[in-house]
């Protein structure tokens, strides 16, 4: 699949079974996540991998907690890319949302479908979701970015719905 392909038909999967992405294929999407650009290459991104049953939906319960339900709002997806970016830097966010970026076009680019989850903010802000960064290693001063879930959808991949007719503005 070339570039332009892969970007015009990347969605958001809301649906997945249980099937785990193989090793190799993760370490791809990961690998195109560290490529992201960031501002004076300074790298203040960080992805945490969690494939770990028992510390996604602990990622999951909190995540629901910030939105108001008590559903997945990871849709099922058996793993979670937590970004995460030092909050000192002021490119953080937007360094992060590159990050972002290239992962969900990766994963599109080899098959595997993906969605951006938000509230990761609000979640690694918490009392909880620091306690558990520091349980699992993940040090520093960072700011959840997003959350980007990955597996495989149980449904097929939705066509895209219209773009708005002011999207572009064009200036000659």
């Amino acid at each position: 699949m070339d570039a332009i392909d892969c970007l015009m038909t990347r969605r958001s999967i809301k649906s997945y079974t249980d099937r785990m992405v193989d090793d190799e294929t993760l370490w791809k999407i990961l690998d195109a996540g560290t490529m992201a650009p960031t501002a004076k290459n300074l790298q203040s991104p960080v992805i945490l991998c969690v494939k770990n049953k028992k510390i996604r939906d602990k990622m999951s319960s909190l995540n629901a907690k910030v939105l108001g339900t008590e559903s997945d709002p990871f849709y099922g997806a058996p793993i979670v890319l937590v970004v995460l970016a030092d909050r000192n830097n002021p490119n953080h966010v937007y360094d992060g949302s590159l990050v972002m970026g290239n992962l969900l076009t990766a994963a599109h680019a080899l098959g595997v479908s993906a969605c951006w989850i938000n509230r990761a903010k609000e979640v690694f802000d918490s009392e909880e979701g620091k306690k558990l960064l520091k349980d699992l290693g993940v040090d520093g001063d960072l700011e959840g970015i997003g959350n980007c879930v990955l597996g495989y959808s149980d449904k097929d991949i939705p066509k895209a719905k219209p773009r708005k007719p002011d999207y572009i503005m064009l200036v000659e």
